[in-house]
């Protein structure tokens, strides 16, 4: 996955904001900016993106400052596209549709069609963060249905597509690489948030695949979190996710991945990187720690993962990272 990443640190201050307005806001972003010329010497902006199959994810962190997509914007840098935007840090005003102002906070979602207008006022003075996933729009991925008319609105948190939703573009935008089909998922999300906001029936096949792949990704993120718990158990997830247990093994049978091994594959991650990070703990310190309950099924499942055991792979990482000179007197 190529990722483009810039940032204004290496510009100096005098120079950083024009930069950024000029050639990035105008150019990439399709924006212009606003900004207090008293603030404009300590701004600072850092963007990367990469593509997910046809999509890209980005995510930005910069000084506040005033935001809008004008009509010039949208001829200049047109997109046709569906935005999945995250507003990770960074609450503010928003004026979409030209007679209504609506208020993002931190950790909303919201969907928009990529050319339309907009203008964001923040309601600070402090840095903003916020991620995007803009996947091109056809008539096949919107089964038909008309997109050009969605204005940016956050999605309401009692949506029964908002966890779904936030646990895939949190997936596809993570960079983590844990998603078997990224491009199949990213057709996903798309209809996902189209249903959202009203333009697909939760009824339809298509959403209802999508929802189930969603649903999937929120689970393995409850377990990846919970992992270090010993009684973590598949009723317990279902529970924190809504659904009922044999629910929950139907996302995993169509996923082809069983409850145990995905839970088995977080907890023996976590086992290496805390074998690293504690030299001093000992194995069964550590096989504990991540929540295995069986020191023989830890030493089976590390085997099978890394092909040696816990200690010797302690000690050939440690050799890796020794210091020259280290080397040097051990030879």
């Amino acid at each position: 996955m190529k990722t483009i990443m810039f940032s204004t640190n290496s510009l100096a201050p005098d120079q950083r904001f024009d930069h950024w307005r000029e050639e990035r806001a105008k150019l990439v972003f399709g924006a212009t900016l606003e900004l207090p010329r008293e603030r404009r010497r300590s701004f600072n902006g850092s963007y990367s993106a990469s593509a997910i199959g046809d999509a890209i994810a980005s995510e930005l962190q910069a000084s506040a400052y005033v935001v809008r997509r004008t009509e010039s914007d949208i001829a200049r840098v047109a997109g046709d596209s569906l935005v999945v935007f995250h507003q990770i840090r960074g609450p503010g005003l928003l004026n979409a549709s030209g007679d209504h102002v609506g208020r993002v906070l931190n950790g909303d979602l919201a969907v928009a069609h990529s050319d339309l207008p907009y203008s964001a006022v923040p309601e600070t003075e402090n840095d903003c963060h916020c991620r995007m996933l803009t996947i091109p729009l056809s008539e096949e991925l919107a089964l038909g249905q008309h997109t050009h008319d969605l204005f940016a609105a956050k999605l309401m948190d009692g949506s029964r597509f908002m966890r779904p939703l936030r646990a895939l573009f949190n997936a596809l935008t993570s960079g983590e690489g844990r998603l078997a089909d990224p491009a199949r998922d990213v057709t996903h999300i798309a209809r996902l948030a189209l249903a959202a906001r009203g333009r697909l029936a939760p009824g339809m096949p298509e959403v209802r695949a999508a929802l189930r792949s969603a649903l999937l990704q929120a689970a393995l993120q409850i377990m990846e979190r919970e992992k270090n718990q010993p009684n973590l158990s598949p009723a317990m997830v279902a529970a924190a996710l809504g659904v009922s247990r044999r629910q929950l093994y139907v996302l995993f049978e169509a996923s082809e991945l069983s409850f145990a091994r995905a839970l088995a594959s977080f907890r023996i991650e976590e086992a290496r990187r805390l074998l690293l990070a504690h030299p001093d703990w000992s194995v069964t310190q550590t096989a504990f720690a991540c929540g295995f309950d069986s020191l023989a099924t830890f030493y089976r499942i590390f085997g099978s993962t890394y092909g040696m055991a816990p200690t010797e792979l302690r000690l050939l990482e440690q050799g890796r990272h020794a210091p020259a000179s280290t080397h040097s007197a051990m030879a």
